[in-house]
């Protein structure tokens, strides 16, 4: 029933969040795979989490845009939030997006180098979704 009445910028937040869930078991789920040394089925989830990656990354600054441009939907404090993210987040957005791209091919193996660079990745990424999900998302989740 909440969701009939919930507003557009809530059912945002609750989307958001519910694919930070997804990609976060992704993670965990690529990490134990290539523990157990089971590069295919790692490899399968890394794919998976790529797609989910890529979607929701361009939906977010899609509706972020849109946001922004929307003066009835945001106030001052959360535009400020939200551009901060933008710009911080472009770096590391761009690394991300490289990486998953680069070890989601299905020819190019999953080594040492990849592992210490996917938990590097999956910190940053961790950081992001605490700091979108405490700022952004609570802010936009009261409008």
């Amino acid at each position: 029933m909440f969701d009939l009445f919930a507003s557009k910028n809530q059912k945002l937040v609750k989307k958001w969040h519910k694919e930070h869930e997804e990609i976060v078991e992704l993670a965990h789920k690529v990490m134990g795979e290539y523990a157990k040394n089971n590069h295919a089925a790692a490899k399968k989830y890394l794919k998976q989490l790529n797609d989910l990656t890529v979607d929701h990354v361009m939906n977010e600054d899609i509706e972020l845009f849109k946001l922004m441009h929307d003066d009835k939907r945001i106030d001052s404090e959360t535009e400020h939030l939200a551009n901060e993210f933008i710009k911080s987040f472009k770096k590391t957005k761009l690394a991300l997006m490289d990486f998953l791209s680069h070890y989601s091919k299905e020819e190019v193996p999953l080594d040492d180098t990849f592992f210490k660079q996917f938990n590097e990745i999956v910190e940053a990424v961790g950081e992001r979704i605490d700091f979108e999900e405490k700022n952004i998302y609570a802010k936009l989740k009261e409008k």
